[in-house]
């Protein structure tokens, strides 16, 4: 019984004899090894391996991130594409093995038995098992084909972790922005309340006859042009927060929203700023691109095999019996194999035409990875060149708000004394304006370096198992 029904197994073991794939080589020379120098540091962090958790100090940003990575609809969706390459994955893997099927089955029917006009009765049964139409994959297609869909599903998966990079970036990104345009509207407040009492006071000299009605229109151009600012920052603060609900995917509360960007203090990790030698390798845009790649390569072998015969096999094997109660014990054997072969001989250049496309498809992906990896090197070049300057202007920039409060006070002293004209307190007034709110551009500079490059070295774990299981 065995030896009948190990025919059914055959195919099986008969698949998968050699492959058609070209030999895969990483594409090099993207970035050249001079251009990489500059950024090598024995103190390079991986970046990969640092969690969130770890890299977001601010309590209320964590738990905002935390919702976004919960509630984002661009995750879900990443997430879903996750298991929709999953699943498709496991249907062309299941190509690889053969269709085996059970059955039993059974019949009564009515006859002549020759002698007069008698019947009789004849009952038959028969059980078996049965592979339909197996193809052999002797030269390795539907390996290839298999290879391919698993490259696009890791290809997928590492999109999706790009998409949780992504997601993560801009909560912190529109978190700053909204707390640094309502440091700009308190600057605005403040200063539109400061030129209202100047204004106030110029009137009341000009009714005294010591200042002009130059003077007056001064100041209440100042105070009209805070005012529109007041109005302008309102609405950026506004539309900052809806800009933050979207991204996060559900409404923030306002508990978890920043005052100003004073008032943050350490929101984000300082690590070592250093590049390891394969860390724009290990980006999941660039091994994304090199996933590609290879299910690009993979295509190439499958469409290779195409020129060769295909063999496919039919095979069952049972037992037969007249009494179902002797079936299995003293039934007769019973089988049937019937293998075909098929022999391309004219397809009107269809096999030609698509071993062409898988060329140059496998070329159009091997520019798309070297363009991942070059635009990999500009985006940490580009981070690494502004960390290398935020310290210092960010210092500078404070330390020119103290002169600007220094000079304010002052020239509106001696304005109020009668000793200068309004012209130099209204520039000091307008100094200090413009070096505040520079100084907010300036630190929201800094900590957007910071998550810059976390999101530009691909900072992070990667998605959980449980995320990406396929329900």
């Amino acid at each position: 019984m065995s030896a009948k029904l190990l025919m059914i197994f055959i195919p099986a073991l008969l698949a998968g004899c050699v492959s058609l794939d070209p030999h895969y080589e990483r594409p090099q020379g993207a970035v050249s090894v001079e251009a990489l120098k500059p950024l090598q540091n024995s103190q390079a962090a991986n970046y990969r391996d640092l969690s969130w958790q770890n890299y977001v100090l601010d309590a209320q940003l964590r738990q905002v991130v935390a919702m976004a990575l919960d509630s984002s609809r661009d995750l879900r969706e990443a997430v879903a594409s996750v298991k929709s390459a999953h699943a498709q994955y496991g249907e062309e893997r299941a190509n690889l093995l053969p269709t085996v099927s059970a059955g039993v089955s059974g019949s009564r029917s009515r006859a002549l038995t020759g002698t007069g006009n008698q019947t009789a009765i004849i009952n038959s049964y028969s059980a078996e098992g049965s592979v339909s139409s197996f193809e052999l994959d002797l030269f390795g297609k539907n390996q290839s084909l298999t290879r391919e869909q698993y490259e696009t599903y890791l290809g997928t998966l590492e999109g999706a972790r790009s998409t949780r990079l992504t997601v993560l970036y801009n909560t912190v990104n529109y978190w700053l922005q909204l707390a640094a345009d309502r440091s700009n509207l308190a600057i605005a407040q403040e200063t539109a309340a400061s030129a209202q009492d100047s204004w106030q006071v110029t009137r009341k000299q000009m009714e005294n006859g010591i200042a002009s009605m130059v003077d007056v229109s001064s100041a209440e151009t100042t105070y009209q042009s805070a005012q529109a600012d007041v109005a302008s920052y309102t609405t950026l603060v506004a539309q900052d927060k809806n800009a933050l609900d979207l991204v996060v995917g559900r409404s923030v509360p306002d508990n978890l929203l920043p005052t100003r960007i004073e008032s943050i203090g350490n929101a984000l990790h300082e690590v070592p700023a250093g590049v390891s030698s394969d860390a724009l390798l290990n980006r999941p845009d660039v091994l994304r691109a090199e996933h590609n790649l290879k299910s690009a390569n993979a295509s190439i072998g499958a469409a290779r095999a195409n020129f060769f015969p295909s063999i496919s096999l039919t095979a069952s094997g049972g037992v037969g019996s007249a009494d179902l109660s002797t079936l299995f014990k003293n039934g007769a054997g019973i089988w049937s194999f019937a293998p075909s072969i098929s022999l391309p001989i004219f397809k009107g250049g269809y096999n030609v035409a698509y071993l062409k496309y898988t060329k140059a498809q496998k070329e159009y992906y091997v520019a798309a990875y070297e363009k991942a990896v070059q635009t990999a090197f500009r985006e940490v070049a580009d981070a690494l060149a502004r960390r290398g300057t935020i310290n210092d202007q960010l210092s500078s920039q404070r330390s020119n708000v103290a002169a600007s409060q220094t000079y304010y006070r002052l020239a509106d002293l001696r304005y109020r004394n009668g000793v200068d004209t309004y012209l130099n307190a209204l520039t000091a007034q307008r100094t200090l304006y413009s070096a505040r709110t520079s100084l907010v551009s300036t630190q929201q500079a800094y900590y957007l370096n910071l998550i810059t490059f976390y999101k530009v070295m691909g900072g992070g774990t990667a998605l959980q198992e449980s995320d990406i299981k396929a329900e």
